[in-house]
């Protein structure tokens, strides 16, 4: 048996190679586990479903990671580190751009350009560094959640194939930018306008809640969800046991997404949001799991204790007070999270009474709850400065990046990209394919294929 002392084992810790493991195993654990939150898309949207839907929901959320996970590796990736500056103070980063043309800002930016084409070496198994791979991989998962929220919206009536180019544009294209933007420390946003967005409550939520408001607005209602005059009427899921166990395997896989949103690599003397300030994972612990309970209690209230909506208020919860998670003393996340959760049942049924057909609520949830999140730092954390030489944050800041986010880059392409699919007829199924069912129409199978008949006693 070989003993070393304390000294050894302090010089041990202290080991460049052992930081280095030690910060990749971190991401590479996160961002792994980070898939439960897929896990629980599929089960979620899958028994928010009809019977004849099931099976096409699920492949169409299973797509996802393909499609998504795919275009992000070759140019979603790029995106994210290439339109940080653009177009406010500084070109497009590009193979054309001469980086000894730069500014020194645009220059350290560009660094990471240059690693994040699909040719580069730091995504090859032998010559790839220690950290742009597991980096690649949990934003790769970001942008996957990013249009899994879509595609619960608009279940049991979008074609697929309109669906997955959809699903490309959101998920590796706009949300993206908004990261570059907002979510980057040499993002312009964050620099110039002191934008906070700790929990990527605006660039994941906000962005996704909002394009996903404008693809529902040309894709319609599902058959019999509107009476003649208009009056909403109830398609149950059918099976709200699946849809509840799979919201608690996304609450899971939210604890890993923000664990996920720290920087933590050997250079840096601790843990920091990706602005450069220091965080802590006792913080996410706790302001975490209290947005989830808040969140549970607030939306249990509101809808009269409604299994859809309450289970559906733990992850508002989580979303209302993701931007400044960081900044936010606990007992201050209870409230913001019961208050949020408590208005969203309301707001998904206003929605509702508009005509526009959410079968899950994401525009509630997601989109305005993510609206709600990127605010607030503007006003209860509003003088905060993430880093010497960035601006403060405030709140027309915040609000400047949250509308420029949620309509620019979420409602109004969701809503043109929609258009033109709807026109092209590669946005909807024919009302005989939804009455039919798309697990019979498209994949030409049943998930249930035993009928099981209740003979009277």
């Amino acid at each position: 048996m070989v003993m070393i002392t304390a000294d050894q084992a302090k010089g041990l810790a202290s080991l460049p190679f052992l930081k280095t493991f030690v910060a990749e195993a971190f991401y590479y654990t996160a961002g792994v586990l980070m898939f439960l939150i897929h896990v629980g898309f599929l089960a979620y949207e899958g028994g928010v479903s009809r019977s004849k839907n099931l099976l096409a929901t699920m492949l169409k959320n299973l797509m996802t990671l393909a499609t998504v996970g795919l275009s992000f590796f070759f140019f979603g990736w790029w995106v994210y580190n290439g339109f940080a500056l653009w177009p406010m103070t500084g070109p497009l980063l590009g193979p054309w751009t001469d980086p000894d043309t730069l500014s020194d800002t645009a220059k350290a930016a560009f660094v990471p350009v240059v690693g994040s084409y699909p040719w580069s070496d730091a995504l090859t198994p032998t010559k790839g560094d220690e950290f742009t791979g597991v980096f690649w991989m949990v934003f790769a998962l970001f942008a996957m959640t990013t249009s899994s929220i879509l595609s619960g919206a608009c279940i049991e009536r979008i074609k697929l194939g309109g669906y997955y180019v959809l699903s490309i544009l959101l998920g590796s294209v706009l949300w993206v930018i908004a990261a570059a933007w907002a979510w980057n420390y040499f993002g312009w946003m964050t620099s110039q306008w002191g934008v906070h967005d700790f929990g990527c409550a605006i660039v994941v939520h906000a962005v996704s809640g909002f394009f996903t408001l404008g693809v529902l607005l040309n894709l319609g209602p599902r058959v019999g969800k509107f009476a003649a005059d208009g009056t909403p009427k109830p398609i149950l899921p059918h099976n709200i046991s699946l849809t509840m166990v799979g919201l608690m395997l996304i609450f899971v896989g939210f604890f890993f997404f923000l664990a996920c949103c720290v920087i933590f690599i050997p250079e840096y003397t601790g843990i920091t949001n990706i602005y450069g300030s220091p965080v802590t994972l006792s913080m996410l612990a706790v302001n975490t799991t209290l947005a989830l309970c808040g969140g549970l209690m607030g939306a249990y209230v509101s809808s009269k204790a409604d299994p859809f909506f309450t289970i559906s208020g733990g992850l508002t919860g989580i979303i209302a007070v993701a931007s400044g998670m960081d900044l936010y003393h606990p007992a201050l996340v209870i409230i913001i999270s019961f208050a949020a959760a408590y208005l969203m049942p309301k707001t998904a049924m206003f929605i509702e009474k508009l005509g526009i057909d959410d079968a899950v609520g994401a525009v509630a949830v997601h989109g305005v709850t993510g609206v709600i999140s990127g605010i607030l730092p503007g006003i209860l954390a509003a003088g905060y400065i993430a880093q010497d030489g960035q601006a403060p944050i405030n709140l027309l800041g915040q609000i400047g990046g949250t509308l420029i986010c949620a309509v620019g880059l979420g409602f109004i392409p969701g809503y043109i990209a929609s258009w033109i699919l709807n026109q092209l007829r590669l946005l909807r199924v024919s009302e005989q394919e939804e009455e039919m069912g798309l697990d019979i129409s498209d994949l030409g199978v049943r998930a249930y294929p035993e009928q099981v008949t209740l003979q009277p006693q």
